[in-house]
């Protein structure tokens, strides 16, 4: 059987180990952080840093968060996690994305552009890391900035999302497919001005970053820039995260809306409840339209579904 091993730091492995909340093991090996049974792998997060990934599709799980080889340090024009000290105080254009860890729902992405004369109105605004702020403050917060600053949304819908991942393409690909494309809307959208920089918040290593969108036309590499908690390094990232998760909470209505139920978010026990009960109301094919069909929570409702 197959071995893959990746270098992570702690933010990193944090990020994984609430990717991979649903499929969460409670028995964990000497120096562990966390274990996690996605399909077809085993995955275990060790302290010191190091992350293996076992079984048939270690190495395709392992592929969305880095490489073997430890990253190397490039020159800003190729991207770089190294940022500059005053990076808080550049126009930048931030990217981030929501959905990625909810059964139910899309995976929206969102570059956002922030001049470093509106930062004063960003925090006036109430910018801030998402996570600190409830879904009514984003959706109040999220309505201000689409007017206030440029952007461009990208919306990855279940049954495309559903259909890529079926053909062997990772969350890790999509993810970069669409934050490229995403930024390079908004460079068309903000042409002939350019940003100081492009952040993205960071959820590959960069060089596998690139690999995944290897083959496409246009690949946006100058001025980029790459992070874990971006959010809290420049206010274009959190403005792009909350603006992803206004967008995610309207798609969330409209799929409650459509289920005639109340879609839950997240990936605990109580989705797989209201996804069986969507199950015994409208079918199976029904569920999968909504859903990221390839979480363990498809499994369990279908169980429920039956009892």
């Amino acid at each position: 059987m197959a071995n893959t091993v990746i270098q992570a730091n702690k933010e990193m492995i944090e990020k994984m180990k609430h990717h991979y909340g649903n499929v969460l093991t409670d028995k964990l090996p000497p120096g562990a952080v966390f274990v996690a049974k996605p399909s077809g792998c085993t995955i275990t997060a060790y302290k010191s840093g190091k992350v293996l990934f076992q079984g048939s599709n270690g190495e395709g799980e392992a592929s969305q968060w880095g490489t073997s080889e430890p990253p190397k340090v490039k020159s800003p024009s190729k991207g770089t996690t190294t940022l500059p000290e005053n990076f808080a105080d550049w126009s930048v254009i931030g990217s981030d994305e929501v959905g990625t860890g909810d059964f139910f729902g899309p995976i929206t992405v969102v570059s956002a552009y922030v001049k470093k004369e509106h930062i004063p109105l960003m925090k006036e605004l109430g910018v801030k890391d998402s996570k600190n702020l409830s879904d009514p403050q984003i959706i109040n917060i999220a309505r201000d900035l689409i007017a206030a600053i440029p952007y461009s949304l990208l919306i990855l819908h279940n049954p495309k999302y559903n259909a890529m991942q079926e053909k062997g393409m990772t969350q890790g690909k999509m993810k970069a497919l669409l934050h490229n494309q995403a930024i390079l809307n908004l460079l068309d959208k903000m042409s002939p001005e350019l940003p100081e920089g492009i952040l993205i918040d960071q959820f590959v290593e960069k060089n596998t970053y690139y690999k995944h969108i290897s083959a496409q036309k246009k690949i946006q590499r100058d001025r980029v820039y790459f992070s874990t908690k971006g959010e809290s390094i420049h206010l274009a990232v959190a403005a792009a995260s909350i603006i992803a998760r206004y967008a995610f909470l309207k798609e969330m209505d409209k799929l409650s809306a459509k289920a005639g139920v109340e879609i839950p978010k997240g990936a605990g026990k109580h989705v797989d409840v209201a996804a069986a009960k969507i199950i015994k109301r409208r079918g199976i094919e029904e569920l999968k339209s909504m859903t990221k069909w390839h979480f363990a929570n498809s499994e369990k409702a279908m169980k429920l579904a039956r009892k």
